[in-house]
């Protein structure tokens, strides 16, 4: 889609967590006179910082980061609210001249934000009755049923994500059609340049406990409690995040911090690989190697495709 001399109008930085986006995101932003548009979901609520890994003031470099924090915790997310915010963020910056940079390992919103997806609308009588079901025989019975359903959508979307797979469901019943039969081909309504950051199992895995570990000591049970006293328990959305869902477990007594942090482990690792096949299924990501070895390279390698794009 890129015209000859012109570099590409928007860039986004996806992969799996602990990958090194956000880093990568920043450093883009600074030399290409950008802004970092935020495509996490669980980045949009407001406190939700250390578990989440939002940059710091410091680490961000002074490049200003949009849709972080805008979100009350009791908030549904919505993607085609996501949609639109973004897309304003990305008019504007385009209108100024300047470089959006979406970052983010959402692989929904990225689509939602860069590609020609509409949205279909609800049946509040649908969503009532698939809700009291989850509610009566829990996300895992609801999930098998997705997964018969629509196989994609079983292995994209996580058993525990209750949320997203009654919607899923109720997107199948009032369509008739797949859920991921809704999700259009890669048709892009931006210039986009995707570049994947690719970090092996092994190392990937390694940084993901060594990330747990650190929002632990930072302070991740104290964030969960304030959180939880500004209603994060009733947000749908909110209290399913990875970390915190353990952290609201292991405050009602339903297993120790200890076990709470493993699980926060085990869940982050079985997320990134979701992530990771999410965007391998898109043609169009750049893979480039993330490795603690490959770091210096890494935005180097990233500038080559940007000039790359220029001269294609």
């Amino acid at each position: 889609m890129n015209t000859a001399g012109h570099p590409p109008r928007v860039i986004a930085v996806v992969g799996p967590t602990a990958a090194g986006k956000s880093d990568l995101g920043v450093a883009l932003a600074r030399h290409l006179d950008g802004e970092v548009v935020n495509a996490d979901s669980m980045q949009l609520y407001r406190g939700m910082d250390i578990g989440t890994a939002k940059l710091t003031e410091e680490e961000r470099q002074g490049v200003p980061h949009r849709l972080l924090g805008i979100w009350d915790v009791t908030q549904t997310a919505s993607v085609a609210e996501y949609q639109r915010l973004a897309r304003a963020e990305m008019d504007r910056l385009l209108a100024e001249g300047r470089t959006p940079i979406l970052v983010g390992g959402s692989g929904l919103y990225i689509r939602g934000a860069i590609d020609a997806l509409d949205f279909p609308g609800t049946d509040p009588a649908v969503r009532a009755r698939l809700e009291a079901e989850l509610a009566e025989l829990g996300p895992g019975a609801l999930h098998a049923r997705l997964a018969a359903a629509d196989p994609e959508a079983g292995r994209a979307i996580l058993p525990s994500n209750g949320r997203r797979v009654v919607r899923a469901l109720e997107v199948i019943e009032i369509t008739g059609r797949p859920f991921t039969a809704n999700l259009p081909g890669h048709e892009a309504v931006y210039d986009t340049l995707q570049i994947g950051v690719d970090v092996e199992r092994p190392e990937l895995d390694e940084r993901i406990t060594v990330r747990v570990d650190r929002m632990w000591e930072a302070g991740l049970v104290d964030e969960v409690s304030r959180l939880e006293a500004a209603g994060l328990r009733e947000g749908r959305t909110a209290s399913r995040a990875l970390g915190y869902q353990q952290v609201l477990a292991a405050l009602a007594g339903e297993c120790t911090e200890d076990e709470a942090r493993a699980e926060t482990v085990r869940a982050t690792k079985r997320f990134a690989r979701r992530q990771d096949s999410w965007f391998r299924r898109d043609p169009r990501v750049h893979w480039l190697s993330g490795a603690a070895a490959d770091r210096r390279e890494l935005l180097s390698n990233a500038l080559a495709l940007v000039e790359r794009a220029v001269t294609a």
